[in-house]
């Protein structure tokens, strides 16, 4: 799955740069658009329906309007190339982007239309839209789709070793703390502190939580109890819907109403290798406080 899927043509349609780069060395397109190409490396060009990984960015004279590098923190944006027919043809890079093989950089630049100069009112009236594109690589509809399966294959795999590693870390540290506890199906281990009342709650109901998420060193990343995380209503969600991370669904659904828990989440079940950074890492297994308060 594209990490991002940005229209260079979009883009380039709302972004305004400076008037002058490389003077005389600039082309121009059918349609009115100037381009320079700075470096050409041998290569396929881009094609139409190629899928394409490059940086941008976008400048309004002697002012940055963004760099993708920094947007994307040193990725690559990706896309798959095709023309946005609401774009106007003399602010429509794709004929030039269709000129760039990998490796390949140019400097594109053309003219306002009415639209964004109403919108960028700051600019002078010899400032055209300017981007500098750095293509990093130029792939085929065969070959991205190629690569994405591999891509899945490789993070399947290592979701399927991360289940055992997951499993002997969790094993480890409650034999550390001497702590006992069960362990569903899918892995979650738990621990009921309080005993509930009545049945489980059931998928498909509305439970109302409070809890407490640590890592396994102990660092506390979010909390309903504790003021300093700025939200201390219940948590309210439909259980077995997805709409909290899988541990969850199960862990929850482990509880009767009043019961409270200590639930140990396997980072496949959590936020697995992408985590959520800075709080959560990578592959990191969950330690959750919670008390079911109601269900219905």
């Amino acid at each position: 799955m594209l990490k991002q899927v940005l229209s260079i043509a979009a883009l380039a349609a709302i972004m305004v740069g400076a008037a002058s780069c490389n003077k005389g060395g600039f082309k121009k397109t059918k349609d009115g658009v100037e381009y320079n190409i700075v470096k050409d490396e041998k290569g396929d060009a881009a094609k139409i329906g190629d899928y394409i990984e490059y940086h941008m960015v976008g400048r309004i004279g002697d002012s940055l309007m963004f760099d993708s590098r920094k947007m994307m923190n040193g990725k690559a944006l990706e896309m798959e190339l095709q023309r946005n027919p609401a774009t106007p043809k003399a602010m429509d890079p794709t004929d030039v982007i269709t000129m760039l093989s990998a490796g390949d950089s140019a400097v594109i630049r053309f003219e306002m239309d009415s639209m964004a100069r109403k919108m960028y009112t700051f600019a002078k009236p010899t400032d055209k839209i300017q981007l500098e594109i750095k293509m990093v690589s130029v792939k085929t509809k065969a070959q991205f789709e190629a690569g994405q399966k591999q891509k899945q294959a490789e993070m399947e795999a290592q979701a399927s070793k991360q289940v055992g590693v997951d499993d002997q870390l969790i094993q480890e540290y409650l034999s550390k703390n001497g702590i006992s506890a069960q362990k569903s199906a899918s892995g979650v281990y738990y621990i009921i502190t309080k005993p509930g009342a009545g049945e489980n709650a059931t998928a498909g109901k509305t439970v109302k939580v409070k809890y407490t998420g640590k890592t396994m060193d102990g660092k506390v990343f979010d909390s309903n109890i504790d003021p300093q995380f700025q939200h201390t209503e219940p948590l309210e969600f439909i259980l077995g819907q997805r709409q909290v991370i899988a541990g969850w669904d199960e862990g929850i659904s482990l509880l009767n109403k009043g019961a409270k828990a200590t639930l140990f989440i396997p980072s496949g079940l959590a936020y697995g290798a992408e985590g959520r950074e800075p709080q959560i890492p990578a592959n990191s297994i969950l330690i959750f406080d919670v008390e079911l308060l109601d269900f219905k």
